[in-house]
C-alpha cells in the first residue's frame, strides 16, 4: 500500500509541474465550502515542441471540494493547437501518455494520450478518465496536423 501511495504522489507532483492553471469559472454557488467550477489548465507537449493543449475540467465544490477530498466528475474537454514549429523526436512512440492529472485523492485520473497518425501526418490527443463511468470512460479528442510554421 505504501508503494501505490508513493507512485500516486509522484504522478500528481509530476503532472502538476507540467501544467499551468489558466483560471476557473464558477458553475454553481455553494453556501458552505467552495463553489462548483470549471477550471482550465494548459500544458505543452513534453516530447513534441510546438504543440500546446488546454483542458477544461469540472471541479466539485462544497466542504469536501474545499479540502481537496471531493471526487471530481468525469467532465472535461481538450483542445490542442500548433503554437510554433513542430519538432518530432527522432524516435517517437506511436502511442504515449503526454499528460496526466489526478481528479480525486486516490482513485481517479484524467490522462491525455498522444497518438501519431502517420498516414494523415497528424498528432491525435485523446483525454480520458481512468475511472469507468456507466461502463465507458469519459473522453475528448483533439488533433493537430503537422505543418510547416510560417511567421
Amino acid at each position: 500500500m505504501k508503494k501505490s501511495w508513493w507512485v500516486m504522489f509522484c504522478v500528481f507532483t509530476l503532472s502538476s509541474a507540467r501544467s499551468e492553471e489558466i483560471g476557473c469559472v464558477t458553475t454553481s454557488w455553494k453556501l458552505i465550502g467552495s463553489n462548483h467550477k470549471v477550471c482550465v489548465q494548459a500544458f505543452d507537449d513534453p516530447k513534441v515542441s510546438g504543440v500546446s493543449c488546454h483542458i477544461s475540467q469540472a471541479k466539485k465544490g462544497g466542504i469536501k471540494g474545499a479540502f481537496g477530498l471531493a471526487e471530481d466528475p468525469s467532465k472535461f474537454s481538450i483542445a490542442c493547437r500548433q503554437v510554433g514549429p513542430i519538432v518530432l523526436p527522432e524516435k517517437m512512440a506511436e502511442k504515449e501518455v503526454a499528460f496526466s492529472s489526478d481528479t480525486s485523492l486516490f482513485f481517479k485520473e484524467t490522462r491525455v494520450t498522444r497518438m501519431l497518425d502517420k498516414k494523415r501526418n497528424t498528432l491525435v490527443y485523446v483525454a480520458i478518465s481512468k475511472k469507468l463511468i456507466d461502463g465507458a470512460p469519459a473522453n475528448s479528442l483533439s488533433t493537430v496536423p503537422i505543418m510547416p510554421w510560417n511567421q
